[in-house]
């Protein structure tokens, strides 16, 4: 089985920093894409950043919101991405996603795979 699966949220004041991990695992063979979204309450899922070529050492591209505040970072166990977020701000309130398009060992095709969300909330 393969799976995503995100953890590392939490609460924090303005200003503070969290870092999200994020890991694919079971039988995977290569990441052609590793996502982070975000979704705040009434609004529509965001891309937050996002790594191309993945495997291959790709680069990360982020969205306005969070440029220069987030970064991208690979982890040392293969397949694991970490967000770190730094000068929080409340409107970075969200559930945040990782998103993984991948390739599974044995099998044709592209698998497009979420995580199940971490909630990070920032308040004074």
């Amino acid at each position: 089985q393969v799976q995503v699966v995100e953890s590392g949220g939490g609460s924090v004041q303005p200003g503070g920093s969290l870092r999200l991990s994020c890991t694919a695992s079971g039988r995977v063979s290569s990441i052609h894409r590793m996502d982070w979204y975000r979704q705040a309450p009434g609004k529509q899922r965001e891309l937050v950043a996002a790594t191309d070529s993945f495997s291959s050492g790709g680069t990360t591209v982020y969205a306005n919101a969070v440029k220069g505040r987030f970064t991208v970072s690979r982890g040392n166990a293969k397949n694991t991405v970490y967000l770190q977020m730094n000068s929080l701000k409340p409107e970075d309130t969200a559930v945040y996603y990782c998103n993984a398009i991948l390739k599974v060992t044995g099998l044709v095709g592209d698998y497009d795979l979420w995580g199940q969300g971490t909630q990070v909330t920032v308040s004074s």
